[in-house]
């Protein structure tokens, strides 16, 4: 924990002095017992930011190969998403993904924060994408508070197609808490999607972004 504050502490006073984001409704965020970040999707960084900028700790989900890769990068890469404690999940595996999922689960019922992206993947235009029912699950299965959050501007940070980064301002709001009736495991595929609905409803108020019906498709490299 020790480490994992500090790693957090670093990167938040580097986002600070860099981009000097404008950060409204932390308040928004329970301080103690588990919730679930939502917020839309349009950077690398997005897990980075929340995770620095957000009260309370908040455990993402990060591609495997960010913890396989070798050499002296992979290294780094491996050290600095377990101190800030992602999960490694092989993308495009269902079998992976599901057990990602319980794990998330596990965490939440331990009374901690977690964070998931509804769409699923980054949007490369700007759109906001339809939700995908994985979030609807976790609320209805542990009843823990949904925060839904808007970031605008993060995809200027790093444009498409580069690999420099460009300190730049962007904003992140916290919306209000969202309450779910507690249902367990066992609930319908429509309870699940209007779960799912509602929150992408309060994300979208947030962010301000245009509105896709379609789900978002995942990309060679992301």
């Amino acid at each position: 924990m020790e480490m994992f504050e500090a790693v957090r502490w670093t990167t938040r006073s580097l986002i600070a002095g860099t981009c000097r984001p404008t950060v409204v409704g932390i308040e928004n965020v329970p301080t103690d017992g588990p919730f679930i970040v939502a917020p839309n999707h349009l950077s690398f960084f997005d897990s980075v930011i929340v995770q620095a900028l957000m009260p309370r700790p908040v455990a993402f989900f990060a591609k495997a190969e960010y913890f396989t890769t070798g050499g002296i990068k992979g290294k780094v890469m491996k050290a600095f998403f377990e101190s800030v404690g992602s999960i490694p999940v092989e993308r495009g595996e269902q079998a992976a993904s599901v057990q990602a999922l319980k794990t998330l689960l596990d965490i939440l019922e331990s009374g901690r924060g977690i964070g998931i992206y509804p769409e699923g993947t980054r949007s490369r235009d700007g759109i906001l994408y339809r939700g995908r029912t994985g979030v609807g699950w976790l609320a209805l299965t542990t009843g823990a508070p949904v925060i839904p959050v808007g970031l605008v501007g993060t995809e200027n940070l790093q444009r498409a197609g580069e690999k420099g980064v460009r300190p730049q301002h962007f904003t992140m709001k916290v919306g209000e808490p969202l309450y779910f009736d507690k249902t367990g495991p066992d609930h319908s595929l429509p309870a699940r999607r209007e779960v799912t609905d509602r929150i992408m409803d309060a994300i979208a108020e947030l962010s301000g972004q245009e509105r896709s019906t379609s789900y978002n498709q995942s990309k060679a490299v992301d």
